[in-house]
């Protein structure tokens, strides 16, 4: 899901989860829409030899000295309206502005790039189910890899970063021939049916929290691979 979330979250899946984001950089090619993707070393304690996007927790040097726009944070309060972020009125600002310092610092000490603060979009959030030895509420945000921006693969935590069409990710997942967490590779479906850059950031969305329980991830995949598509926005409902 995220990156440098091995040291978050240890414990008793009965602990809050911790406060993670997710960048997932776009950019149109011949071939298609592409993502900037990492592929994560097995020895990993979590997500070993998944594909994921940059990213990581939300650490303390991230809750201050940063200067965003008053109108920059609005817009994020607005946008992550639905989630924990916006539960507490008078923290909503605060923690929108540590979620955009966390990922403009995880792009930038994992991909060698420095992104422009107003090209973060928030997309989707999810949080780990409960009972998992490590829980996060991960923010995904949407950027725009813009001309002459070329990221690099400068994390140790995984064996290869690299460009990939969206489409093939998905198709090799199918495959078996890659491994994705349900929130990344639902958050990759939701691109592919966009298909383009400006279409993707044109989006009008209504951000939901989603909640998985336990075994809904399992679930995901079972009926994945009879050909059925479950938002798991829309929670199942309780089995008696």
């Amino acid at each position: 899901m995220t990156e440098d979330q091995a040291e978050a979250g240890r414990g008793s899946g009965d602990q809050p989860p911790k406060l993670a984001v997710s960048v997932i950089l776009l950019r149109d090619a011949p071939g298609g829409l592409e993502v900037f993707v990492q592929h994560r070393v097995s020895t990993m304690d979590f997500a070993a030899g998944m594909v994921v996007f940059p990213g990581g927790r939300v650490d303390d040097v991230d809750s201050s000295g940063w200067t965003f726009s008053v109108d920059l944070l609005n817009a994020h309060v607005a946008a992550w309206a639905g989630t924990s972020v916006s539960k507490d009125a008078s923290q909503a600002r605060h923690n929108a502005g540590r979620l955009l310092a966390a990922a403009v610092r995880e792009v930038a000490e994992e991909c060698g790039i420095t992104l422009v603060q107003s090209s973060l979009i928030p997309w989707a959030n999810w949080v780990t189910p409960e009972g998992q030895p490590r829980r996060f509420d991960t923010y995904f945000f949407v950027s725009a890899a813009g001309p002459g921006v070329e990221p690099r693969h400068e994390t140790t935590e995984a064996w290869q970063s690299q460009w990939l069409p969206v489409r093939q990710i998905v198709e090799d997942e199918a495959a078996g021939v890659l491994r994705l967490l349900p929130p990344t590779l639902a958050i990759l479906d939701e691109l592919l049916d966009l298909g383009a850059v400006v279409p993707i950031l044109q989006s009008k969305r209504t951000i939901k929290s989603v909640r998985p329980r336990p075994g809904d991830m399992e679930e995901y995949f079972r009926l994945r691979r009879l050909g059925e598509k479950w938002d798991m926005s829309t929670p199942r409902p309780t089995q008696s």
